[in-house]
C-alpha cells in the first residue's frame, strides 16, 4: 500500500475523487474516450457526436477539464480538447495499489 504524507495524501485522495465524479457519467467517459482516440477535437466535433444538448456538453467538457482529465487550449473563439492520458493512468494505478 503506498505511503503518503497527510498534506500529499489528502491532494491525491481530492484529485481521484474529483476524476471518479467526472467518470460516473456515461457521457463524460465516451466524451473522453472520443477526445483520446481522436487526439485533439474542437468542441463543435465533440458536440456533433453526442446526442446532448450544447449546453449539456459544455457542461460536461467543464466538469472533465475541472478533474484535469481534459486539457483545454483556446485558439481564437475555437476551443481544443486533449486527453490528460498520464493523469488518468498515474491516478488509476495509484488508487489500485490500495488493493494490493
Amino acid at each position: 500500500m503506498p505511503k503518503l504524507s497527510t498534506a500529499k495524501g489528502l491532494r491525491e485522495i481530492q484529485l481521484a475523487d474529483n476524476i471518479f465524479s467526472a467518470l460516473a457519467h456515461p457521457t463524460r467517459r465516451q466524451i473522453l474516450l472520443s477526445v483520446h482516440y481522436r487526439g485533439v477535437c474542437n468542441a463543435g466535433e465533440i458536440a456533433s457526436r453526442f446526442d446532448c444538448s450544447w449546453p449539456t456538453t459544455s457542461r460536461h467538457l467543464s466538469h472533465l477539464v475541472k478533474a484535469e482529465l481534459l486539457w483545454v487550449q483556446s485558439s481564437g473563439r475555437e476551443r481544443i480538447y486533449r486527453a490528460n492520458t498520464r493523469l488518468i493512468q498515474s491516478v488509476l494505478q495509484q488508487w489500485t495499489q490500495y488493493f494490493e
